[in-house]
């Protein structure tokens, strides 16, 4: 088994790895292209928008700048909008359902690191999922970490850490995030 494989069964895998190396520089590529762009240069934004990610259902809009480190882990829905200084480090698959709003300078991590000294300077990581359902909110300055599953219709108050899940229809915030009341 690769470690783009092993990565992307949330398994161990060797983050220096030659190919994993070549993915993150053609995508990083990707980025400085795509924000380097005027901002009137719509067309061009959602073509590299579509090369970059895995998957892209309808109508997206990302502001400048947007990082991310591979891209063809990132799958989009349709009425997605992401603001300025969205950083997504998709080592593992991170999903956004249709209509999702992310406010500026908001992060998703995917990648964790063993705990274990020796195992984690090796170069070692794995990575877990991120996804996002439908109709969510995420206010800004907000930090969703990996493994964490947001549902349907929730909206995620600005300066959030994520590190659990959050079900449908729900109105969550803090650090660490937790549930404030219902929708």
């Amino acid at each position: 088994m690769t470690e783009k494989e092993k990565s992307q069964k949330s398994l161990l895998y060797y983050v220096r790895d030659p190919e994993l190396y070549r993915d993150c520089q053609s995508a990083k590529a990707l980025c400085h292209e795509f924000n380097s762009l005027h901002p009137f240069e719509l067309e061009k934004r959602w073509e590299l928008i579509r090369k970059l990610f895995g998957k892209v259902k309808g109508n997206v809009y990302i502001e400048q700048p947007f990082f991310c480190d591979y891209g063809y882990n990132i799958e989009v829905g349709d009425n997605f909008y992401a603001n300025h200084n969205t950083i997504i480090l998709d080592t593992g698959k991170v999903t956004f359902g249709d209509n999702v709003f992310i406010a500026p300078n908001c992060a998703f991590y995917p990648p964790e690191h063993p705990l274990d000294v020796p195992t984690r300077n090796s170069g070692m990581e794995y990575a877990c999922p991120i996804t996002i359902g439908d109709n969510v909110w995420i206010g800004g300055n907000t930090v969703v970490l990996g493994g964490v599953t947001i549902g349907f219709d929730t909206v995620i108050g600005a300066g959030s850490v994520v590190t659990k899940d959050i079900p449908s229809g729900v109105l969550a915030f803090g650090n660490p995030c937790r549930v404030i009341r219902k929708l």
